[in-house]
Parts: structure tokens; sequence; C-alpha cells
């Protein structure tokens, strides 16, 4: 997983773990006997060993430093820290039940243990429906089963991926100036690609008729078309909804009015989920050969590059 995908309120309660740790630690070491005078117990005989507990907990603030990075692939550390944080508490309520530790001494475990209970518990979960979502998105089965998918000639996307390479093409909804300013590259470089041997289809979330005539304005009416409202095959691909950023950003809005006023592509009522980001996936007997995921709505891919199974670099806006 990618840390740009990560919810930053994760990372932030990551680093005030973190930081948490490193000053209770610092606290910890260098005054051993401040939490026993606070709780009204008597001070240890060996205070070494709580200024050795201050060393662990300021070690794992790096931890969660650390973790703070990438929430969703580091995981691991914060069921860690969180596996700590609830046994614990059941081991002091278990001391201090039988009088070997003063329940004035659970005060400690508030901030230091049941405060970050449900945090953390949050990073956990959010990583685990990230885990779930990609495993349901990017798997190689559930793509072959999403190459079933019929053109409309007939044809399964499979079947047309074994006959010749398949350049298999995600649009934004048809009332995106983006969505027409691809078609219009498509248009251009459409004789470059199937010199290649290379087959176009593509692949929207409109009705058949509505693409049927948006294709055909831009000269691509003969191509393979697979339409796609449920946006199934999006999220077989792993192509997902954009982040504000990738959707409205300063890029966006100066590659917006280039394309829409001075390419003169206009934009058009929304068809289709707004949010969806597009791609471009060359295909071979249903592997994927190369391909490109848009980083914003405005990037323009070189589909002859992505065809030829060189990197593709997008073309100059």
């Amino acid at each position: 997983m990618q840390s740009s995908l990560a919810p930053l309120p994760l990372k932030i309660l990551l680093v005030l773990a973190a930081l948490y740790n490193a000053v209770f630690g610092a606290w910890a070491f260098f005054f051993p006997l401040a939490a026993f005078r606070l709780a009204g117990m008597e001070s240890p005989r060996y205070p070494e060993l709580w200024q050795c507990l201050g060393l662990i907990i300021g070690a794992y603030g790096l931890a969660y430093a650390a973790a703070a990075l990438d929430p969703l692939r580091y995981w691991p550390v914060v069921l860690a820290g969180l596996a700590g944080k609830l046994l614990v508490p059941f081991a002091f309520l278990w001391f201090a039940s039988h009088g070997r530790l003063p329940w004035t001494f659970g005060w400690v475990l508030l901030a230091n243990d049941l405060l970050w209970w449900l945090p953390f518990a949050l990073v956990l979960s959010t990583a685990y429906r990230a885990h779930v979502k990609g495993v349901r998105l990017a798997s190689p089965e559930v793509r072959k089963m999403a190459l079933r998918a019929r053109t409309q000639y007939g044809d399964s996307l499979l079947h047309l991926s074994i006959e010749t390479p398949l350049l298999l093409i995600f649009l934004r909804h048809a009332g995106c100036t983006f969505c027409r300013e691809a078609l219009a590259d498509l248009a251009l470089q459409r004789r470059a690609i199937e010199d290649l041997g290379v087959r176009i289809a593509l692949v929207h979330m409109g009705s058949g008729d509505e693409a049927a005539g948006l294709f055909a304005r831009y000269g691509l009416a003969g191509l393979h078309r697979v339409d796609d409202p449920s946006q199934s095959l999006y999220r077989a691909f792993g192509l997902a909804r954009g982040r504000l950023s990738q959707l409205f950003g300063p890029k966006v809005w100066f590659r917006g009015f280039q394309a829409a006023v001075l390419e003169r592509h206009g934009v058009g009522r929304l068809a289709g989920d707004g949010f969806q980001m597009p791609g471009a996936f060359l295909l071979f007997h249903g592997e994927i050969l190369n391909s490109f995921r848009h980083a914003s709505a405005a990037d323009r891919p070189n589909y002859v590059a992505l065809a030829s199974g060189s990197y593709s670099e997008p073309l100059p806006s």
C-alpha cells in the first residue's frame, strides 16, 4: 500500500503517540521517583527498573514515528502497541485487586494505555479494510473474471487479448473535458498504435448510445467498447475513486482550462461517477504487460509508448 493512500488523521494519531511516548519515556528515565510520589507510594528499592521501562516506552515512540510514515503498511507496529496497552491494564487490575498495587497508581494507565485504545483500533481497522479492498481489486483472479466482459460486438476482452495485444483504456465520465481530450489523443495516435499490432478497446461508465455518439464524434466509432456503469471493471483493475487533490488540484484547473477552452473540447453533463479515476493497460493473453495509472485526472498518457511496451511518459501539457 502506498503511503499516499493512508488518511492524514491516521498519520497524525501516530505522530502524537510517538511524541507522548518520547515525553513519558524521558520523564520516567530522568525522574524515576516522580510517578510513585504522585500516586502516594513508597519509592521503589530499584528505580533503575522504572528507568528501563521508560527507555522501552521511548523506543516504542520511535516505532510509532516510523509507522506514521505509512500507517497502512506498518500496522504490525500499531498492533504490538495495542496489545501492550490492552494487557497492562488487565495486569494492573489483577495486582490492585490482590493488594499488590495501590489503586491510585491507575492514573498512569489513563494516558499511557486507555487513551490509545480507540485511536490504535481505528488505525488497525482502516488498514484491514484497505487490505481487503486491495485484494479484491488487484487479485489476478478477479481481473481474469472481469475480462469475461463483452464488447458491443460480443467479444470478450480476454478473447481479444488472446488474439492480439489489447490496449484497454478506462475513461472518465463522458462530460469530463479530459475524457474528450483522451479520445482526441487516441484518434491522433490510433494509426501508430494499430501499426504495432495492438487493438484498442474503451471502457466507459455511460450508456452504449451515449458512448457511440461521443466516440463517433472523435472518429473512434469502430473501436470495441464496454459499457461499465457499475464500475466493476474499474475496480477489478484497481482504479479507485480520486482524492480531492487528484480531481481539483491546481494542475487539474490549469489543464482543464487548456483542454476545455484552448483545445475546445468543452465539458458536458455528468455521465458516470465524477470521482472515478481513469487508466490504461496493455494486455496480452489476459496478463498486464504495461500500464498507466493516473496520479491526477489531468494526466495525459502517451498511448503509443504504452502500446509499444515502453515506459509511458505523459504527453507534455
